[in-house]
């Protein structure tokens, strides 16, 4: 049988192509940028968002094409004889073996065209192919290029590739997969920083200790306890900022914060407590929860600077540049964390509800 060949047929690139790449492509940028923001801000949602990001991405965008796939299993595959321009075993030598297979596929209602697959084949079968054979082949209509090598074809199929003879496919009549093209790329590339920076912008404040003192919203209604010093609380939460020059580890100061935050409510129950150089930040349980909240007035503040002076001294961060210390009982019992961060890295240690150091974790 003589074979006509022609162009192969055009491709086509969709716009949806790219909204897909820049979504995947934030995705990618904001899971590790949540997972590495969340640990060192000790924001345990943030982290956990940023481990299970992916994963929900991955099953959504394969729920999302479950129709598309099922349009395509109903479609009727087109049966055509192919020559084996040439193959290479590319796997291993038990079982399945992966093929390299170069086929010049010959329609028998459109031009001929040249296509390269690979497919496992069984290691008993694989000397039933050879250079110049002639083999079944099926692909979707729309998709010429997704050509699969039909193992047990139809008595009627076997006996036409039995007798027929196809002749060489040339390599400008080949047909690929239509690319996706640079602007897929750039998207991809454009995902990944955009979604990176959406995480280190919504967080920047606690990653870089930005102190910003600016006036904050009248609905706050915060209440200000000294030129020195600024106390914003609401019923959720409450901050208090000191000015330059000065610091929570100062002999005092920890003590004349919480009781700013606290002169006005009926508890002294908490949920965190985050110190920092000159801010603290205090998260309150919600009215008639059973959250495990800690007692704010049986903090061990007096060994708060000690914990920061092991921290930023003996666990290998030899130029420190911020620390900070978490206090919750997230785990049933009160933990107190201290992170302090450098060029060489982060480092932290635990320590117990008297403030005694149970944990060291040095920079690696």
């Amino acid at each position: 049988m003589a074979i006509t060949t022609g162009a192969p047929p055009p491709t086509h690139r969709s716009p949806v192509a790219f909204a897909r790449g820049l979504l995947t492509g934030g995705v990618v940028g904001a899971s590790p940028a949540a997972l590495v923001v969340g640990a060192v801000v000790e924001n345990v949602p943030l982290f956990v968002t940023g481990f299970v990001l992916t994963p929900v991405y991955g099953l959504l965008f394969f729920l999302g094409g479950a129709p598309r796939r099922a349009r395509e299993a109903a479609v009727v595959p087109r049966t055509a004889l192919a020559v084996i321009e040439s193959l290479e075993a590319v796997g291993g030598e038990s079982g399945d073996v992966p093929v390299r297979f170069e086929l010049g596929v010959a329609p028998d209602d459109g031009p001929a065209y040249r296509v390269g697959i690979t497919q496992d084949i069984n290691l008993v079968d694989l000397p039933d192919y050879r250079p110049r054979g002639i083999v079944v082949v099926q692909y979707p209509p729309d998709k010429p290029w997704r050509v699969r090598v039909v193992k047990r074809p139809t008595p009627e199929w076997e006996e036409r590739a039995a007798t027929a003879r196809l002749d060489p496919v040339p390599a400008t009549a080949r047909v690929a997969p239509p690319p996706e093209g640079c602007a897929y790329g750039f998207a991809v590339l454009l995902g990944v920083l955009l979604g990176a920076a959406v995480v280190v912008l919504l967080f920047r404040v606690d990653l870089f200790e930005e102190d910003d003192t600016a006036r904050p919203p009248s609905s706050a209604r915060p209440s200000v306890s000294s030129t020195s010093s600024t106390t914003v609380s609401s019923s959720a939460s409450g901050t208090v900022t000191l000015g330059p020059g000065q610091s929570l580890l100062d002999k005092g100061e920890l003590d004349r914060a919480v009781a700013s935050l606290t002169e006005n409510r009926d508890t002294q129950q908490a949920l965190t407590v985050v110190v920092r150089e000159r801010l603290l930040s205090v998260v309150f349980p919600p009215t008639g929860t059973r959250a495990p909240a800690l007692d704010l007035r049986a903090l061990p503040y007096d060994r708060f600077p000690a914990l920061v002076e092991e921290a930023t001294t003996r666990l290998g961060v030899r130029s420190p540049r911020t620390w900070q210390i978490t206090a919750d009982r997230l785990t049933g019992t009160l933990v107190l964390r201290v992170v302090v961060t450098g060029p060489e890295g982060a480092a932290s240690l635990e320590a117990n509800g008297r403030g005694e150091v149970v944990r060291r974790m040095p920079a690696r």
